[in-house]
């Protein structure tokens, strides 16, 4: 069942117009057997202005991630990024470019931004020492946000949702940067189509009806029993 308007202008709530919000995107690789490696990550950040929605902060960041030695990229993957192990052998480990992405993230309230964001979440997670803020921040998921405020397509993903709202297709799709960029296209336009039908009115309804919470600020089983 869809959510009932709460009333309200989700451009007027005051949490609204101070929130920043950071597009995530990490390309990667997935060993055999293993969790997925990052072998890059993009971030952008977005805030309200009055009469425009989310524009560009000039928060940006961007980095080649040099995967461990149990997960080279795969030329399944050099196939679809186009990186490849020469692009990485000499970047930072994971640790040391998100500990700094980490250091270098905006000041609260702050609420990350991804499309499908399970996979920029178990990322964050799995690196959750060296990125503490980044992996206890929600994030907003553009996926969730698109199947509240256009019910119904047959597809949600990034690029179906592209082709759906016109929205052109990066020069380099797989990339970083230009998916970054591109869900934050995204999620301007499913904000003001969400303002426009009263679908999202608050940070709080957007948090309740598009985020997911953060594992690492779930108990574990340790801590449950």
């Amino acid at each position: 069942m869809a959510s009932k308007p709460e009333g309200g202008r989700l451009a007027d709530d005051p949490l609204f117009q101070d929130t920043h919000f950071v597009v995530l995107d990490f390309e990667g690789t997935t060993p055999r057997g293993a969790p997925p490696e990052p072998i890059e990550v993009a971030a952008l950040g977005l805030k309200h202005e009055r009469g425009r929605g989310p524009g560009r902060t000039g928060f940006s960041f961007t980095s080649f991630i040099r995967p461990p030695a149990h997960a080279p990229i795969t030329p399944l993957g050099i196939a679809q990024t186009g990186i490849t192990m020469r692009d990485v052998a000499e970047a930072p480990p994971a640790v040391t470019v998100l500990h700094a992405l980490d250091e270098a993230l905006p000041e609260p309230p702050l609420l990350l931004v991804a499309h499908h964001a399970p996979t920029e979440g178990s990322i964050l997670y799995n690196y959750r020492e060296a990125c503490p803020r980044l992996a206890r921040t929600r994030i907003v998921d553009t996926l969730l946000l698109a199947k509240h405020v256009v019910p119904g397509l047959d597809s949600y993903s990034l690029d179906t949702l592209l082709a759906h709202f016109a929205i052109p297709q990066p020069a380099h799709r797989h990339r970083a940067m230009d998916d970054v960029t591109v869900t934050a296209v995204l999620l301007r336009t499913l904000l003001t189509e969400a303002a426009v039908g009263h679908k999202i009115t608050t940070v709080a309804h957007l948090v309740r009806v598009a985020s997911r919470p953060p594992r690492a600020t779930q108990p574990t089983q340790l801590e449950l029993s």
